[in-house]
């Protein structure tokens, strides 16, 4: 069962018809409503068409480009981890955190990777120290929060897109440390 319009929906109906432009001229095919269900539409506020006119027209917004994205990691595989380990492919460069801020490290780990990269090495070793927990060595550090941070902070921030445009993969230094150092894979610069 189909109801029938009341004029109020009517008007509003017709009102919508006219306001809409069609896409694609050749495309359009727009049947007219019947005669008897067009009714006169309702003239607009006064306030409403003084905004209208008020209004400065809206200028496009420019498009921002995006930013490109930073390449991804892929983790250095067993078999490179393996004769880094062993010593049979040569670890070029080596940078020791110890007793360093994490400031001080995250300057001075981003410099060396920068430096690792313009001069064409591939395979990098990053010494964080093991650190430790703190809890009952005397230290006051509590909670695990003041020994081991860099051990726990490096291979994060190895991971943001500032580090990744010089870091193509990167594991646990096995034969170099274990925990407590890193074998960096350094991506070859584009220049």
């Amino acid at each position: 069962m189909v109801r029938k319009l009341s004029d109020e929906e009517h008007r509003l109906w017709s009102g919508v018809i006219r306001s809409v432009r069609p896409l694609h001229q050749a495309r359009a095919s727009v049947a007219p409503l019947p005669a008897d269900a067009a009714a006169p539409a309702t003239p607009e506020p006064r306030h409403a068409t003084r905004a209208k006119l008020a209004a400065p027209p809206r200028a496009a917004k420019p498009a921002i480009p995006e930013a490109p994205k930073p390449p991804p990691l892929a983790p250095i595989g067993r078999r490179d981890t393996r004769r880094l380990a062993r010593g049979t492919t040569e670890i070029e460069a080596r940078i020791d955190l110890h007793g360093m801020t994490q400031s001080q490290a995250h300057a001075a780990l981003r410099g060396f990777l920068m430096r690792a990269q313009g001069q064409g090495c591939r395979h990098v070793l990053v010494i964080t120290g093991k650190g430790g927990d703190g809890e009952g060595s005397g230290q006051g550090f509590g909670h695990g929060q003041g020994r081991g941070i860099l051990r726990r902070q490096v291979p994060l921030w190895l991971q943001l897109p500032e580090f990744r445009a010089c870091v193509a993969g990167f594991d646990a230094a096995v034969g170099h440390g274990g925990a407590g150092a890193l074998y960096v894979r350094i991506r070859r610069s584009r220049s």
